[in-house]
Formats: C-alpha cells, sequence, structure tokens
C-alpha cells in the first residue's frame, strides 16, 4: 500500500489554495453548522459522485471539523498522483491482501482524536442524487480495529445550479453516533436515512 505523508505545512496551503479554487468554480458551497464531539477523531464517510470530492472532503476538514485529513484513494489513482500523499492521501486496493492493511491504517490513523479518515463506503462513484447507498462491508472491518474514542460522521454534498451559470455545493452533515457504539447494521441504515433527509431537504429548498 502507499502510505500519507502528510505535512501540515503543504496541508495548511492546499487547504487555503483549494478554498480559492472552489470559491471560483462554485457559486457558493453551503455546509451545515456541525460541532464534533470533544476528544474523539473523525470517520467521514461520504457519497461519492465526483472528481471534487476530495476537495469537498478537505474543506469540512480543514474549515468545519477542525481535523487533520487523511483520505483513503483507490491505488491505482494513487500511484498516478502521489503528491495527494503530503496532503493525508493513502491507498487501498479492493480485493487484494493489502486492503486489510490499508483498513488497519486507517484504524491507527483514527486511534489520535486530532484525525479525521475520509472514505467513501459506495467504493466507486454513482450519482449525488442516487436514492440509496450500498455500504460495502470493509467500512464495517475498520471500524472494528478502531481502539480511540472516534465519531462516524456522514457527508452528503449534494449539487444544483437553480438560477446561476455556476454550481452551488450543498454540504449536509449527520452524526452517526460513536464506533463501538453502534452496530454495522443500524449504521448503514442510519447513513441511507440521512441520505434521503439530505435529498429531501434539498427539494424543499
Amino acid at each position: 500500500m502507499i502510505t500519507a505523508r502528510r505535512h501540515n505545512l503543504f496541508s495548511n496551503w492546499f487547504a487555503k489554495y483549494m478554498r480559492y479554487r472552489m470559491n471560483k468554480a462554485f457559486k457558493r458551497i453551503v455546509v451545515t453548522p456541525f460541532e464534533p464531539r470533544e476528544g474523539h477523531s473523525v470517520l467521514l464517510l461520504g457519497n461519492h459522485f465526483s472528481w471534487w470530492d476530495g476537495f469537498f472532503a478537505n474543506y469540512v476538514a480543514y474549515w468545519h471539523l477542525k481535523r487533520k485529513l487523511y483520505i483513503m484513494i483507490q491505488e491505482d489513482q494513487l500511484a498516478k498522483r502521489k503528491i495527494f500523499t503530503w496532503f493525508g492521501g493513502f491507498s487501498i486496493e479492493k480485493g487484494s491482501r493489502n486492503m486489510l492493511k490499508s483498513l488497519q491504517y486507517a484504524a491507527d490513523l483514527l486511534d489520535n482524536s486530532e484525525n479525521l479518515v475520509m472514505i467513501y463506503p459506495q467504493g466507486t462513484l454513482f450519482s449525488n442524487h442516487v436514492p440509496e447507498l450500498n455500504i460495502e462491508k470493509g467500512l464495517e472491518r475498520l471500524i472494528k480495529y478502531v481502539k480511540g474514542p472516534c465519531q462516524i460522521v456522514y457527508s452528503c454534498v449534494l449539487i444544483d445550479y437553480f438560477e446561476s451559470l455556476k454550481p452551488s455545493a450543498y454540504i449536509h452533515l449527520f452524526d452517526c453516533g460513536v464506533v463501538g457504539e453502534i452496530p454495522f447494521s443500524e449504521l448503514a441504515e442510519k447513513v441511507n436515512r440521512f441520505h434521503q433527509e439530505a435529498l429531501k431537504k434539498q427539494a424543499e429548498s
């Protein structure tokens, strides 16, 4: 696997640079007010629908949840863009022997309350308006490996244009509970319930 080589100086610069780029690309970026639990790392789960996803995660981690971002990326993709390891990228290769190593690596990161690990439990790209997410079993194994206090947060990003030529991004954040206190089956149900709630809120906005 490819491990992260996160550097605070580069990561801080990158967060500020990408905020500038995103503010140029989007008419607005609206994030649900959210206060993470004190003394907990954050396992951030997200719907996976676009090239922008990792940058949304970086935006939320740095500017709203105040945690150091680490993000799980498919190994073949990260191998082409190893610069992302400087900003917290580490690899996973589904179906390989190294997959368990990547999950353990993610869990070890989550044992530090300053960290946030972003994963996409769908495993591949889907429209951001699908009504239900298929949560892959790798997430269950990852959660079992985590030892420290860790909050699970679902981030649902939805895009709309309305009257503008530029898209607006709406990032809905939901508290799913704490690792060790919520069964995986209940977590999967919660994520989908929150996803549908975000779609409803978006349609009514």
